[in-house]
């Protein structure tokens, strides 16, 4: 009776456990949590590190990590390479972690994520990541239609034993559909947008956004670094939302190069690539800038990530920025006269 009672006890106690690992995680928590996620991603490295440049590679691996209630996550994936730019240049190319293939598990609830990792192994890259990083995270302060992404302490660890393990910091960025969802909207993919085609305060915000970290790398006709969300009602305007800031001269990285057609020297100099605007909806957007302007130096500031001097840098850019748009009259020069009419 007692070796039956103990068998029992026993399935009973496996059961309790298969069920406490099928209770999927909150997607959208998981990207709330302002907690660093340690955790450990185990593959061929060899694949991922030879991944040449074209066409989508895609190989298995295993991703662990401790999930908020201290459960520990062993779970089977699959990794695909993404990227253009960065894979022609980065040791460690963008990846794309699918948590919902092969096997249903614990972080099923996440389907797929990018994950955006240091270009090369040396101080200076992690600090270009973390500056990429914040500037997600003061985006976040001024609109819900917007990405959200988690930081990591990653490290890669070789399945095969042959490559040392690698660790580094990387983050996820929120998957569209759901960051749409967030928003009331779906992923909106039909056709090539002109920008002006597009909810009108919203792209305003953008452009404005992009001008004030130096960036242009980015377009909505081409849908390069920008989704396009629709709201449920079809008559309404979809509205962009931009991702992928490492070419910004807010980051100012090694590899990054303006485009020869807006004939700039380097990526520090912003040009606004907006349409003309009224003063009225100018000094609409650049209230926001104003009111969040100290959240946006206590992310730089608070980060223990990085450096002093990258976070003087970054200050010092945003700085010439805050100051530009205090003159009616330079606003008037940046944002109408040579705004852009095609």
């Amino acid at each position: 009776m007692k070796a039956l009672f103990a068998a029992l006890l026993n399935v009973f106690l496996l059961c309790q456990f298969a069920a406490g690992q099928s209770q999927q995680i909150d997607r959208v928590k998981f990207f709330t949590d302002p907690t660093i996620l340690k955790a450990t991603l185990v593959t061929t490295l060899s694949k991922v590190i030879n991944h040449g440049t074209e066409g989508k590679n895609t190989q298995t691996g295993r991703f662990m990590c401790k999930l908020p209630d201290s459960t520990d996550a062993n779970v089977k994936i699959l990794i695909e390479t993404r990227g253009h730019n960065r894979r022609e240049t980065c040791y460690v190319p963008p990846l794309r972690l699918v948590f919902n293939k092969p096997d249903s598990t614990v972080l099923s609830s996440l389907k797929s994520l990018k994950l955006v990792s240091t270009c090369k192994l040396a101080d200076v890259y992690t600090q270009y990541l973390m500056k990429e990083y914040l500037i997600y995270k003061m985006y976040n302060l001024f609109t819900e239609k917007s990405f959200r992404v988690r930081l990591l302490d990653l490290d890669y660890v070789d399945s095969s034993g042959k490559k040392k393990p690698i660790r580094e910091f990387a983050f996820f960025t929120e998957d569209v559909k759901e960051m749409a969802k967030r928003s009331s909207c779906k992923d909106w993919n039909e056709g090539s947008p002109h920008p002006e085609a597009t909810d009108r305060e919203q792209m305003t915000l953008v452009t404005m956004f992009e001008y004030m970290i130096g960036n242009t790398d980015w377009s909505v006709p081409a849908r390069h670094n920008i989704k396009t969300i629709q709201p449920k009602d079809p008559a309404t305007k979809p509205f962009a939302v931009p991702y992928d800031f490492d070419y910004s001269g807010l980051v100012n990285t090694d590899y990054s190069a303006p485009d020869p057609l807006l004939n700039t020297e380097t990526v520090l100099e912003r040009v606004y690539r907006g349409f003309p605007r009224t003063m009225e909806e100018l000094n609409k957007v650049l209230d926001l800038f104003n009111k969040q302007k100290e959240n946006i130096y206590a992310i730089i500031n608070n980060c223990e990530q990085l450096d002093a001097r990258n976070k003087k840098g970054m200050i010092s850019y945003l700085d010439e920025f805050y100051n530009s748009i205090k003159n009616p009259k330079t606003v008037k020069s940046i944002f109408i006269d040579n705004a852009r009419i095609h």
